[in-house]
């Protein structure tokens, strides 16, 4: 099969240094940003996925120039609501919440009817955590079964509104923060703790925001109608696709890794704290600030008596898009591992509960799912040499990278089918394990 890839050996000993591809959640964010700026923004490193294509088509769609000169993206941006926006104009976000979520928090004033779609993975995800906030502002939002498609109609007397934020979404804080930006007055959001990235961004471009931080949740206020000038920004790379790399370097034996200029932003170092926790060698070298964010080079070594974890659920946010090759750290561990609250899970991409507790069973792992909570079963002599084919994932771009993962540091015969999943996140993922000694076919 063309659309598959086959592993039959572990990786053997290494000792690289590598730079992954730069963040999505940023690049994103930059694109959007850069589209209600004044004047040119010039992005450069941008993560040149599907769903950062998507968000440049997306923003073309609705009237924006944008342009790639030199490896920089050139945005002409004409500021809050300067979208020219055509009849029956269709958003096609791809498998990308993110760009699907936070572009309707623009659309809020759309004059005309704009539907946004998605791939059969995103249609299915739950919309009715950004369409019920954003209603609130005045805009007029059609859905059937709280999913994609979505239809919004734009409204010239926004009202500003208090909303609390419960889940710990990103995605939905950061949509109300953007329809925030075209309306008159000062909108409060109490949000639970989750990534942010959108409210650094407001900093950086000095954007009337207030944030008080709580224990468990965040107090924002967006004071609205407020223009703000075109910008420069270099996305740094993304953590998300180096976890991938930290966990394959701490299974695999004599090995070192070196992750170039990683985002490291608090919110999004849970993978990190819960490696360390279970006694994985991992560092941060060469920290610095980039307009509000933290970076560093991350540095992992091998790491022997890995030990179960009793995860905190204060950590779920901040690993959210981990927790697939957290599974296989545990998987290893000496005792057992207890990870509970994890809902999010199978609200993304796929079912990635479901997928992962499939996955384990399916290489011999024990594991014990009560609801939301996963008990798993750590096996120090974890070592496969059976034959194992995933399939039937949705084309979960972290399913297809948590698999190449299982099956480079256990062994066994492998075949994995859907390898062009990770054109969403990460192309060159595949390129990156060679480059490590990796043999696939």
């Amino acid at each position: 099969m063309p659309n598959q890839i086959k592993i039959f050996n572990k990786i053997s000993s290494f000792n690289k240094t590598i730079e992954v591809t730069s963040d999505k959640s940023l690049s994103i964010r930059a694109i959007l940003l850069a589209s209600q700026a004044i004047g040119v923004s010039t992005i450069s490193n941008l993560l040149e996925s599907e769903d950062v294509l998507n968000a440049v088509r997306s923003i073309k769609k609705l009237g924006i120039q944008c342009k790639k000169i030199d490896n920089q993206y050139k945005i002409l941006g004409y500021g809050l609501n300067g979208f020219t926006i055509k009849k029956k104009t269709t958003i096609n976000a791809g498998n990308s919440g993110t760009l699907a979520r936070l572009i309707l928090g623009l659309l809020v004033k759309s004059e005309k009817t704009v539907k946004i779609i998605g791939d059969k993975s995103l249609s299915k995800r739950d919309f009715s955590r950004v369409t019920e906030p954003l209603k609130k502002f005045g805009t007029n939002i059609m859905s059937k079964n709280k999913s994609l498609p979505v239809e919004i109609l734009g409204t010239n007397f926004l009202r500003p509104i208090n909303y609390i934020e419960s889940k710990g979404s990103a995605q939905c804080k950061s949509a109300i923060m953007l329809a925030a930006l075209n309306t008159p007055g000062t909108t409060f959001i109490k949000a639970k703790k989750s990534r942010n990235h959108t409210e650094l961004l407001f900093k950086y471009l000095k954007l009337p925001i207030n944030i008080k931080s709580g224990k468990n949740y965040d107090f924002i206020k967006v004071t609205g109608l407020n223009q703000f000038n075109a910008f420069d920004y270099i996305v740094p790379g993304d953590i998300s696709s180096s976890a991938f790399f930290i966990v394959l370097t701490a299974l695999s034996k004599n090995s070192k890794i070196r992750i170039k200029n990683i985002n490291v932003n608090k919110s999004r170092i849970g993978i990190i704290k819960i490696l360390k926790k279970m006694n994985c060698k991992i560092i941060l070298k060469n920290k610095k600030k980039y307009k509000g964010e933290d970076t560093a080079d991350i540095i992992v070594k091998s790491s022997k008596n890995i030990k179960g974890i009793n995860c905190p659920s204060s950590l779920n946010s901040t690993a959210i898009d981990e927790f697939l090759v957290i599974f296989l750290i545990a998987a290893k561990a000496n005792g057992m591992s207890t990870f509970k609250n994890l809902s999010e899970l199978n609200k993304k991409e796929s079912p990635r509960l479901d997928i992962a507790i499939n996955i384990l069973k399916s290489i011999g792992v024990k594991v014990k799912r009560e609801k939301d909570n996963l008990k798993v079963f750590g096996n120090p002599n974890l070592n496969l040499n059976g034959n194992f084919h995933i399939k039937n994932f949705l084309k979960d771009h972290r399913v297809f990278m948590m698999s190449c993962v299982a099956a480079l540091s256990f062994g066994g015969n492998w075949k994995i089918d859907d390898k062009e999943s990770i054109k969403t996140s990460f192309p060159i993922f595949l390129n990156l394990l060679k480059k490590l000694g990796a043999k696939i076919n």
